[in-house]
């Protein structure tokens, strides 16, 4: 029995996201800003996804991400969510 063909018009949503971010249907970007909490103090700061320096927490001086050259790589024990668009 042959294969059915792919829906070019209604994608998945795990094949859309795997795909280069200007090959999708429509096109979108990798990156976003987060909240992050910052384990000690429990402040609330905001970091882009990508961000190339690493982000300081204003309220006791804490790495609360670091860059690794993509996205950066959240702290151990920090939690984050992403900002609605």
């Amino acid at each position: 029995m042959p294969k059915p063909l792919a829906d070019l018009l209604h994608p998945e949503a795990a094949d859309e996201k795997r795909k280069h971010k200007l090959k999708r249907l429509v096109q979108s970007p990798n990156s976003f800003f987060m909240d992050v909490r910052c384990p000690g103090c429990f402040a609330i700061t905001t970091v882009f996804s990508h961000a190339q320096t690493a982000v300081m927490c204003p309220g006791c001086a804490n790495v609360l991400c670091h860059p690794t050259g993509g996205k950066a790589h959240i702290t151990d024990g920090c939690s984050f969510r992403k900002k609605p668009e």
